[in-house]
C-alpha cells in the first residue's frame, strides 16, 4: 500500500491485508534503559483501523512478532497485547498471527477468535507464501510464486559529510533461488538428497520448484529501529547481523544484493548493492 507499511493481497473476491513486526511492549525495554515513553497501543490501533477502513479486507495476517519479549513475556505485555487485539477484533473478525522468534507463549495473551498458525508460515491460494523470516518456510513454498516475509525491519540511512543521519523505512523485492531454497529446505527437514535438491524436492513434495518474487516488510511499528541494508562492509557485517538475518537470507536462497529498495510513496532508490557502494 502506499505511504503504509501493509500489504494487500487479492484474488477474486478475497482480500487479505499482511503487516508485521508490531513488537508490542518494546516500551518496556526502553523503561528498563531509563527512557520512558508512552504506550504506542493507540496509535498502532488508529493507524491499522484507518487502513482497515480504506481497504475492506476480508482478513487479517500478522506477520510475526506481535509482542517484543522472546523468552518470557514480561508484566506490561500482559496489559499491551490483550488491549490491542480486544481492539482490534472489533475492527475485523478474521484475524490470523504467525508467530515469529518474539512470540513465545502469546496464545495466552490473545483472544479465542484470533488463529495462531504454525510458526514455519502460511499458504494462500498455492501462490503466496507467507512466513516470518526467522527460520526456514515450510517445502509447500518451494512451489510458489511469491513469498512475503518480515523479521529484517529493512531501513535506508543516509548521512552527509557533516554527520546529520536520514532513516528511513523501505520494501525490499527480490529474487529468490528456488535450487538453493529447495536445498535448505530439505536439509531442514532432514531429507537425505544427492545431486540436484530441486529434483528431489519436486519428487519429495509433488511440486514445481519456482524462483519465487520475494518480498520483505517494513515494521508496521514506525518507532521501531531496523536493519540499514546500505550498511557498508566498512561498517561491518557482524556475526550477530548475520545471524539476525534468519536462515534463509543467510543461506542466499534470497538474492538479497541484487533485491530492489522502495521508499513507502514507491520511489525506487537502487538495488541493495548499489546503496551499499554510495555509502562508503
Amino acid at each position: 500500500m502506499a505511504d503504509q507499511p501493509a500489504l494487500l493481497l487479492e484474488k477474486d473476491r478475497e482480500r487479505v491485508l499482511v503487516i508485521a513486526d508490531l513488537h508490542l511492549g518494546w516500551e518496556v525495554t526502553l523503561a528498563h534503559q531509563g527512557i520512558h515513553v508512552p504506550s504506542q497501543v493507540p496509535h498502532l490501533l488508529s493507524k491499522l483501523q484507518n487502513i482497515l477502513d480504506e481497504t475492506h479486507p476480508n482478513q487479517l495476517i500478522l506477520l510475526g512478532d506481535v509482542k517484543h519479549a522472546v523468552a518470557k513475556v514480561e508484566l506490561e505485555e500482559w496489559k499491551y497485547v490483550p488491549e490491542f487485539f480486544e481492539s482490534l477484533v472489533n475492527f475485523i473478525q478474521n484475524v490470523q498471527v504467525v508467530p515469529g522468534n518474539h512470540d513465545g507463549n502469546l496464545e495466552p495473551l490473545t483472544p479465542p477468535s484470533v488463529k495462531i498458525a504454525n510458526s514455519q508460515g502460511i499458504l494462500l491460494w498455492d501462490t503466496v507464501g507467507l512466513f516470518h523470516g526467522h527460520a526456514w518456510p515450510p517445502p509447500s513454498m518451494l512451489g510458489c510464486k511469491y513469498l512475503v516475509m518480515g523479521h529484517l525491519h529493512p531501513v535506508v540511512v543516509f548521512k552527509d559529510p557533516l554527520g546529520f543521519r536520514i532513516t528511513r523505512q523501505v520494501w525490499v523485492r527480490a529474487r529468490t533461488n528456488g535450487q538453493r531454497l529447495a536445498e535448505g529446505v530439505l536439509k531442514h527437514e532432514s531429507v537425505k538428497f544427492e545431486g540436484d535438491p530441486v529434483q528431489k524436492a519436486e519428487q519429495a513434495y509433488n511440486l514445481k520448484v519456482l524462483d519465487a518474487e520475494c518480498v520483505i516488510m517494513p515494521s508496521f511499528n514506525d518507532y521501531l529501529g531496523g536493519q540499514p541494508i546500505n550498511r557498508s562492509a566498512s561498517e561491518g557485517w557482524t556475526a550477530l547481523y548475520k545471524e539476525y538475518m534468519g536462515p534463509v537470507l543467510r543461506s542466499g536462497a534470497i538474492d538479497f544484493e541484487n533485491g530492489e529498495a522502495y521508499l513507502f510513496d514507491g520511489t525506487y532508490l537502487g538495488k541493495v548493492r548499489d546503496l551499499r557502494e554510495m555509502n562508503q
